[in-house]
């Protein structure tokens, strides 16, 4: 009941990150390109990287925190769901190189992230 209740509040704590960071990202960048899904994909795997490395390498990552942060937390926070409708949209509204663009900068930049942050979890543990 406890896991439960942890991945229920982390997941309410990511539902609304993802909230705030597509709003923020809107006001940057506006409605033409499918930036805030871009961003909380991005920041999604850079935190999953990180910690789940951090999980197999240490003992930092106690097995309650990587259910708070990769199950519930980043389970609301990132948004594959959405970026498919996105993506079919731009093909939907004649614009195939801006759903070419979301599917590239997603995948690769999201690829990235996840070394990164993998890189990073490794770079703490002096581990290679």
């Amino acid at each position: 009941m406890r896991a439960i209740l942890l991945v229920a509040l982390a997941g309410a704590a990511g539902a609304v990150s993802r909230y705030v960071v597509g709003l923020w990202a809107l006001r940057q960048w506006g409605p033409h390109f499918a930036f805030g899904t871009l961003l909380v994909n991005i920041l999604g795997c850079l935190l999953l990287g990180f910690v789940l490395e951090l999980e197999m390498r240490t003992t930092m990552v106690p097995g309650h925190v990587r259910l708070f942060v990769a199950v519930g937390f980043l389970g609301a926070f990132t948004t594959f769901s959405t970026f498919g409708f996105e993506t079919i949209k731009f093909l939907q509204n004649g614009t195939p190189h801006l759903a070419l663009l979301n599917v590239a900068a997603n995948l690769g930049l999201g690829l990235l992230a996840v070394w990164l942050g993998w890189g990073v979890a490794r770079a703490v543990t002096g581990t290679v």
